[in-house]
C-alpha cells in the first residue's frame, strides 16, 4: 500500500477497554492520523466469524472516531465500513493486540483474526495482532514487545503488495524487546496434540457446569511454522486466506466421485 495516509479501522475481541486495543492505537497512529476504533463492549475471545443474528446491536458513540458496540468482532468491522466511518470507507483494517497469541489452529477460532477476515471479505488489506504469553499467565503480558516491533512491521507490510485474497496475521512473542533478534516470514502449523479441555465444577447449589480452558502443554512444531517461531521467540508473519478447500484431495478425488448423480435404481 502506498500513496496518501490511509483510513485505518481498529477492532478486537477483547473489548474496548482492553489494554492491547490502546497498544493498537498507537501502532495504527505510526502511519496515520486518521485512525476510527471500533470494538466490542464486552471480550469476544473465540467467537471466530460470529455475526448477530438473533439480537439487535447496540452502538455507542464514546467520542470522535470512536464507537463500543454489543457484539462481535465482525459484526464492529461490518457497522464501521457500512454505517459509523463517514464519508470514504477504510483504507486498512487492523485487528488486535489480542491478549495472547492466535497461531496454528488457533486462527479457526480467533475473533482477533475473525475481525481482520471480515475486512478481507470486504475487499479491504488487514492485518491481525497478537501478543504472546508465557505460563506467567496475562498479568504478565510484555506490551513493550508489540509496541516496540508493531509499527515497524506494519510499515513493512504496508511498504509491500499481497494478494487481495489474503491477510496477514503478525504474532509477536512472549520476549522483551531487546530478546527479539528476528522476524520470519511462516505458515501455520498444527500441534501434535490437544491443549482445550473442560474442566467439570460444581456451583453452590450442587449443580455440575463445565469451564473451557487451555491445558498449556508445548507440542514439537515444524521448522517454518507460527508455532516454532513464537516458542524460539521471533516474530512470526503468516499470510492466511479464507479458502478452506484442500485442494491435493479435491484433484485426487474430482475424478472417482464427480459425474452425473445415480438414478434412483443404481443407488445403493
Amino acid at each position: 500500500m502506498t500513496g496518501a495516509e490511509p483510513r485505518i479501522l481498529v477492532t478486537n475481541d477483547d473489548g474496548i477497554e482492553a489494554e492491547g486495543l490502546a497498544v493498537l492505537e498507537e501502532i495504527a497512529r505510526s502511519v496515520s492520523d486518521d485512525v476510527w476504533v471500533i470494538a466490542p463492549v464486552d471480550e469476544q475471545s473465540g467467537m471466530s466469524r460470529a455475526l448477530t443474528l438473533s439480537a439487535p446491536l447496540r452502538v455507542k458513540r464514546l467520542e470522535e472516531k470512536r464507537f463500543a458496540i454489543t457484539g462481535t468482532p465482525t459484526d464492529c468491522v461490518l457497522m464501521g465500513t457500512q454505517d459509523l466511518i463517514e464519508g470514504a470507507g477504510p483504507d486498512l483494517v487492523l485487528s488486535g493486540v489480542n491478549h495472547g497469541q492466535n497461531i496454528a489452529e488457533d486462527v479457526t477460532f480467533s475473533g482477533t483474526v475473525a475481525g481482520a477476515m471480515q475486512g478481507l471479505q470486504l475487499g479491504i488489506p488487514s492485518v491481525a495482532f497478537s501478543q504472546a504469553y508465557g505460563f506467567e499467565g496475562r498479568a504478565k503480558i510484555k506490551w513493550e514487545t508489540a509496541r516496540a516491533f508493531g509499527p515497524h512491521v506494519l510499515r513493512r507490510l504496508l511498504a509491500e503488495t499481497w494478494s487481495e485474497n489474503v491477510l496477514m496475521n503478525v504474532n509477536f512473542p512472549d520476549r522483551a524487546p531487546d530478546e527479539v533478534d528476528e522476524i520470519e516470514m511462516t505458515v501455520q502449523g498444527r500441534r501434535d496434540q490437544h491443549i482445550i479441555h473442560a474442566e467439570r465444577r460444581t456451583d453452590l447449589r450442587g449443580g455440575d457446569y463445565y469451564w473451557l480452558g487451555f491445558t498449556g502443554r508445548r507440542s514439537d512444531p515444524a521448522v517454518g511454522t507460527d508455532l516454532r517461531a513464537i516458542y524460539e521467540g521471533r516474530i512470526s508473519i503468516t499470510p492466511l486466506h479464507i479458502d478452506l478447500t484442500h485442494h491435493a484431495t479435491h484433484e485426487r478425488l474430482r475424478k472417482a466421485l464427480s459425474g452425473p448423480a445415480p438414478k434412483a435404481d443404481d443407488r445403493e
